[in-house]
């Protein structure tokens, strides 16, 4: 099984995204939260956030040309971060987090998607490997089955 290539460029963009959120946090937190609305800044908590945006982006680049074995592992990582961070913000909303709370929620939420739909899809592909005894590609093997089309030419 080969890990498809729209993962591999959700993992190069999500690192852009993280390393883009990442280092001002680290940086300057109280900077960047007071503009976004925050009045209450923790620098600490703020800066452990960066570090961990970059940790996970960081990763998510170096890692970029790895095989399928790391990629599920970052996919579960990636999954588990993104909805503890949507959690996170949706309780912090209810209890007066500013308007931006909003627009951080709804990424994190859409990354979730994003990797929710790729651990399904790794799930099917591990299937069809093992079921069809070669190894599934992808971004083609899912395609055929889909499609209806097996190996030997027959239509489903």
């Amino acid at each position: 099984m080969e890990v498809p290539r729209t993962l591999r460029a959700w993992f190069v963009a999500h690192a852009l995204v993280d390393l883009a959120a990442g280092l001002p946090l680290l940086a300057a937190p109280e900077l960047v939260l007071r503009r976004l609305g925050w009045t209450c800044v923790d620098p600490v908590s703020a800066r452990l956030v960066g570090a961990a945006l970059l940790a996970i982006g960081g990763q998510s680049f170096l890692g970029r040309d790895a095989g399928v074995d790391v990629y599920r592992a970052m996919l579960r990582l990636k999954l588990v971060w993104s909805l503890s961070a949507a959690v996170s913000l949706f309780i912090g909303i209810g209890a007066g987090a500013p308007p931006a709370a909003w627009a951080l929620l709804s990424i994190f939420i859409c990354f979730a998607g994003v990797w929710l739909h790729h651990a399904i899809r790794f799930r099917q592909l591990a299937r069809v490997s093992t079921t069809s005894g070669t190894p599934a590609s992808g971004d083609d093997e899912l395609s055929r089955r889909d499609a209806g089309h097996y190996e030997d030419g027959e239509s489903a």
